[in-house]
C-alpha cells in the first residue's frame, strides 16, 4: 500500500521536475509513511526514501515507518540538510500550503548555493484523492462510530438542556464508543443560532420549537468522519419545516448526481440552483462540501469554483444549508465515497425530519 502511494510520489517528481520531495505536513506523513506521531519529515527522491524524527519518536517510527532508511536528528532543519547534502539533491520540491515562510527561508539560507527549494500546491492536491478500501473502511468505522453515539445520546436532548452538555455527551459517547479523538469542535446550534454555520455549542438552552443543527464527527485509525443532523424539538413553525424540506431537498438531488466524471462545481450547483429557485439563495453561503480522509478538511472542494472531476475513489461531503438570521437555520451533510457508476453513502444517520417530544 506504502509503496503503491510511493509511485505518486514519483509521477509529481517527474511532472515538476524535481529530484525530490520533503514532506512535514502530518496528514502526508502518516498516509506515505505509516507514521502517526507529531514531529518527522520525510525525503523522498526517485532513488530512496528517508524518515526523520528526533528521539522521543524513534522507537515508535522504527514500529511504524515503512522506508527504506530511518534517521534520528537533534535539529530537525539540520537533520534535513545532511540528507539533502548526503544525496546530492539539488532540486526539491516542499509543501506551499503547510510549510511556513520562515522554515523555507531558513532551508534556502542554510544549503548550497545551487540547491533549489520549490513550492507546490497544485500538483501535491490529487495525492490523497483517490481512497484505497482500508482507507473507505477506516471512515466507514468512525462514521459508525459517530452515529451511534448520537442515536445513543438523542434521547437526553430536550427543553432546557445546554448546547454545551448536548455536545459533551455526544463527544464522551464516541470516545467511549471506539472513537480517538472528536473530528473538530462539536457544533451545537438551536434556535436563532442555528443561522450560525459554524455555532460552536454555547450555553443557550433547548426551548421548545427550536430547530438543532449537530455538525459532529469523530477519527478512527486516523481517518475522519464529518455528518451534520436537524432536528426538531416540539412543533416548529410552518416556515421551519420548509427550510427543512428545501434543504433536504437539495441535498438528495446533488447526492443523486455524484458519479465518476462529473464536475464538482456542477453538483455544489444542483443543490444551490434548487435553493435559489425557492427564494433562499442568498442565505446560502458556503461551498456544498470538502472532502475528508486523514484531515477532516482535505481537497478537492465541492464548489463553484472547483475544475475538479468526481473521480472513483474519491470521499467529500453534501451538506447544503439554509441560514436566516431572524429565525436560525438548517444543514443536512453526508460523507459519499464515489464508485464506479455512482456513489456510496458512508455516513448512515437518517436524514428525513425527525420531531423529538418536548
Amino acid at each position: 500500500m506504502i509503496e503503491e502511494r510511493a509511485h505518486r510520489v514519483h509521477k509529481l517528481l517527474d511532472e515538476a521536475d524535481l529530484e525530490g520531495f520533503l514532506f512535514l505536513e502530518r496528514a502526508n506523513l502518516r498516509y506515505l509513511s505509516g507514521f502517526s506521531g507529531t514531529a518527522g519529515a520525510l525525503l523522498v527522491s526517485r532513488e530512496t526514501s528517508t524518515f526523520l524524527t528526533d528521539a522521543r519518536y524513534t522507537t515508535q517510527a522504527r514500529q511504524q515507518v515503512v522506508a527504506q532508511s530511518i534517521c534520528e536528528y537533534r535539529v530537525q532543519l539540520d537533520g534535513i540538510l545532511e540528507q539533502v547534502n548526503a544525496q546530492g539533491l539539488k532540486r526539491i520540491g516542499f509543501e506551499a500550503d503547510s510549510l511556513s515562510y520562515a522554515m523555507v527561508e531558513r532551508l534556502r539560507d542554510k544549503s548550497a548555493p545551487d540547491c533549489k527549494w520549490l513550492p507546490e500546491t497544485e500538483r501535491l492536491r490529487p495525492l490523497r484523492w483517490a481512497k484505497d478500501q482500508n482507507e473507505v473502511a477506516a471512515l466507514e468505522q468512525a462514521s459508525q462510530i459517530a452515529a451511534e453515539a448520537f442515536e445513543e445520546i438523542l434521547p437526553l436532548i430536550r427543553p432546557g438542556m445546554a448546547e454545551r452538555d448536548i455536545a459533551l455527551e455526544l463527544e464522551f459517547a464516541m470516545r467511549r464508543l471506539g472513537g480517538e479523538e472528536k473530528s473538530f469542535d462539536t457544533i451545537v446550534a438551536s434556535g436563532i443560532r442555528g443561522a450560525l454555520p459554524h455555532g460552536v455549542a454555547s450555553d443557550k438552552t433547548i426551548a421548545v420549537g427550536d430547530m438543532i443543527t449537530i455538525d459532529f464527527g469523530t477519527r478512527w485509525g486516523g481517518y475522519h468522519s464529518d455528518e451534520t443532523v436537524t432536528v426538531a424539538v416540539g412543533e416548529v413553525s410552518a416556515r421551519q419545516r420548509e427550510i427543512f424540506d428545501i434543504v433536504l431537498e437539495a441535498h438528495d438531488r446533488a447526492m443523486d448526481a455524484v458519479r465518476p466524471g462529473v464536475a464538482l462545481r456542477d453538483i455544489d450547483a444542483i443543490a444551490r440552483n434548487y435553493i435559489v429557485e425557492r427564494g433562499y439563495g442568498d442565505y446560502f453561503g458556503h461551498s456544498l462540501g470538502h472532502g475528508v480522509g486523514l484531515e477532516v478538511h482535505e481537497h478537492p472542494a465541492v464548489s463553484s469554483q472547483s475544475e475538479v472531476l468526481a473521480e472513483e475513489g474519491m470521499v467529500f461531503t453534501i451538506e447544503p444549508g439554509i441560514y436566516l438570521p431572524d429565525l436560525g437555520g438548517v444543514r443536512i451533510e453526508d460523507m459519499v465515497y464515489v464508485t464506479a457508476d455512482g456513489y456510496r453513502r458512508i455516513t448512515c444517520l437518517p436524514k428525513e425530519f425527525r420531531q423529538l417530544s418536548a
